[in-house]
């Protein structure tokens, strides 16, 4: 049964040109924000509010999503800062990706070319549904790989996998109450290998070769139909990627759902609800 997470009613009518694109079309891009992991049971942190209910400590602290998911967070305070990463980090790891994942990998299939996914998502969902990782750009990066917290060497600084961590959190205090990782090369606090706020030391260079495959991928996709999922306008990496490839684009957002231009179609519904409409 489809899912009933529908802001208002979509009719056939509504859906029709979105459908006959994705039919005429060889190749598929996704571009993805926070809202596609909803119905996977994971928070979109919209808002203070929503990101204080996840983190009672932080919202008794005052301490909101920005403080927290903030490069100087690291220097600052790494205790915490891996308290709220490391259960994120768990949490991500514990996560099933819901149906609407296996559904676009099905759709994909069908396709000459493919499927290539744009994600500013940190939680490696896509990965973990199947979609190879040639064929996936994190435009904020991943929270299942690090790097040093000091940018210990430059340019040339390793980015690795976070395999091997295993974070314990003092949830009561959001704090890191296992030891803290620590970079190879030189000693220091590890931190994850995420563009954050006020972030001058995030390491790029993962994310660079993710984006030089996408380029490749492109030259070609000769009919690509974009389908964007929960990416909202607060962060518009993911809006500004696929709206300005300038194909088709499908936008399924139960609350920024509206488009422009007569080759937009824009669905009032959560990611999982638009896709099993959409494919129905």
């Amino acid at each position: 049964m489809p899912s009933t997470s529908l802001t208002r009613p979509i009719d056939d009518v509504a859906l029709a040109p979105a459908r006959r694109w994705l039919q005429e079309s060889d190749s598929l891009i996704v571009t993805a924000g926070a809202g596609m992991g909803v119905d996977s049971g994971l928070p979109d942190f919209r808002g203070n509010e929503g990101f204080w209910k996840a983190y009672p400590p932080l919202a008794k602290a005052n301490i909101t999503f920005t403080d927290i998911a903030n490069g100087e967070a690291f220097t600052e305070d790494p205790v915490l800062s891996w308290g709220f990463y490391g259960h994120r980090l768990n949490l991500y790891r514990e996560t099933i990706p819901h149906a609407g994942f296996a559904l676009l990998n099905e759709l994909a299939r069908t396709k000459p070319q493919g499927m290539f996914v744009f994600t500013s998502n940190v939680d490696g969902q896509f990965q973990k549904a199947g979609v190879p990782e040639e064929r996936i750009v994190e435009c904020h990066g991943s929270i299942h790989h690090l790097q040093c917290s000091d940018d210990c060497s430059g340019a040339g600084a390793a980015i690795w996998p976070a395999d091997e961590v295993a974070p314990q959190v003092d949830m009561a205090h959001c704090r890191l109450s296992s030891p803290l990782p620590l970079c190879p090369s030189c000693g220091a606090v590890a931190r994850p290998n995420i563009l954050m706020f006020n972030d001058y030391r995030w390491n790029e260079r993962r994310t660079d070769a993710q984006y030089r495959r996408m380029r490749a991928w492109l030259d070609q996709a000769k009919r690509p139909v974009v389908i964007e999922l929960g990416a909202g306008t607060a962060v518009p990496s993911v809006r500004r990627m696929g709206e300005g490839l300038g194909v088709p684009l499908v936008r399924i957002n139960p609350r920024e759902w509206q488009v422009n231009g007569a080759d937009q179609v824009g669905l009032p519904c959560g990611a999982l609800a638009g896709l099993q409409l959409l494919l129905a």
